[in-house]
């Protein structure tokens, strides 16, 4: 499947799925960072285009799942996949990271002073993920559920409701650039998660809980950069 080296990131990732597993493979933001094209994703990361292109034209070949064909789905369903899979895991596990995260910065801080500044961090990201999960459950996908039903029976838009959603989309949208380059900072912090030969499984676990959640993450933000926000600024 031939892809243009002026499409970006996101809108690859957002047509076809399995193209995410070849973009983390070669280190390439395909979520927060996925605005940027094919070419300069190559050119910033070093990686030969055609090498590219041919992991991707194997994880073409691959069936599609289509429980993975996000961009298919309407975007009511897919707000209420995101709240009932992203939102889920987050109000499940944060605290608990954080919580860890705390635990090893009191135990191995002195030897392994990076997990004192990844507690810190982490701590505002669950602050702001917090509230940035209020404003899409209780702010954007009403309006989006909203305009939806209202386009299907060619009703006229109320435009107090259009400019709240734009004006929502760009700050959550702004929240989104710096969540994910915290946990950038974090990645960097724990050198891509490795586990040092001194500490505690809870050091191990904490980490590995880390990585999960900045997985998670760059799924959850993918559905919504690229393609439940894009959709819902077209409404």
């Amino acid at each position: 499947m031939e892809k243009s080296n002026a499409e970006t990131v996101g809108a690859v990732v957002a047509r076809d799925y399995r193209s995410a597993a070849v973009f983390e493979k070669f280190g390439i933001d395909f979520c927060c960072g996925g605005n940027v094209t094919l070419e300069k994703a190559c050119r910033d990361r070093g990686i030969d285009p055609k090498e590219l292109q041919r992991e991707l034209d194997r994880a073409a070949e691959h069936p599609l799942d289509r429980s993975q064909n996000y961009d298919a789905w309407e975007l009511p369903f897919l707000a209420d996949y995101i709240v009932n899979t992203h939102h889920s895991y987050l109000k499940e596990n944060t605290q608990t990271i954080a919580t860890y995260a705390h635990k090893i910065a009191q135990v191995h801080g002195a030897h392994h002073p990076e997990v004192i500044t990844i507690s810190e961090i982490f701590d505002t990201i669950a602050a702001d993920m917090a509230v940035h999960l209020q404003n899409e459950e209780e702010q954007l996908f009403p309006t989006i559920r909203k305009l939806v039903a209202m386009k299907k029976e060619d009703a006229t838009y109320d435009a107090k409701d259009v400019e709240k959603l734009k004006a929502t989309l760009a700050v959550l949208n702004h929240e989104h650039d710096e969540i994910g380059a915290a946990m950038h900072e974090i990645r960097r912090l724990a050198k891509n998660y490795q586990i040092p030969e001194d500490v505690c499984n809870t050091f191990m676990v904490t980490y590995q809980k880390l990585s999960e959640f900045e997985d998670d993450l760059h799924k959850h933000v993918h559905l919504e950069n690229n393609i439940l926000f894009p959709k819902a600024s077209k409404l």
